[in-house]
């Protein structure tokens, strides 16, 4: 059984992408999931539990992908202010409260496109501002 069979009737009225929902198995009611039948050269779709396969009517896949940034400033403890290990400078005052020292470190990302980000921390007793240039 398929679900947003409303959707589907809709989108065929208006020339859209046609069925764009769930398909489950008829056999164990598992999703099933796009699978290419290389030797036929179809769009199959699957049951990942049992055996269970249909030929689909449209060769189209839709992928949905969501991804989400993190802000990497939130993920910083403020206490690190307090770490006796970390460099300390007083070239970058905060831009908050204008206390001139700041503990700073190196950013821990994996992402190639980005280079080296340096991350600051305000050591003044009653500021936890964070930042990065």
């Amino acid at each position: 059984m398929d679900i947003f069979s409303s959707d589907f009737q809709e989108n065929k009225k208006s020339g859209g992408p046609g069925f764009v929902g769930i398909k489950f198995c008829q056999e164990c009611n598992n999703m099933l999931y796009p699978k290419e039948d290389k030797e036929h050269r179809i769009l199959l779709y699957a049951c990942r539990n049992c055996d269970y396969q249909q030929e689909s009517d449209n060769s189209c896949v839709y992928v949905n992908k969501i991804t989400h940034e993190i802000d990497e400033l939130t993920q910083i403890v403020a206490e690190v202010k307090d770490d006796p290990t970390l460099p300390r400078t007083e070239d970058h005052p905060c831009p908050q409260c204008g206390h001139r020292q700041a503990v700073f470190f190196q950013s821990q990302t994996t992402r190639g496109e980005e280079g080296m980000r340096l991350y600051y921390v305000c050591t003044a007793p009653d500021c936890k501002h964070r930042w990065t240039e």
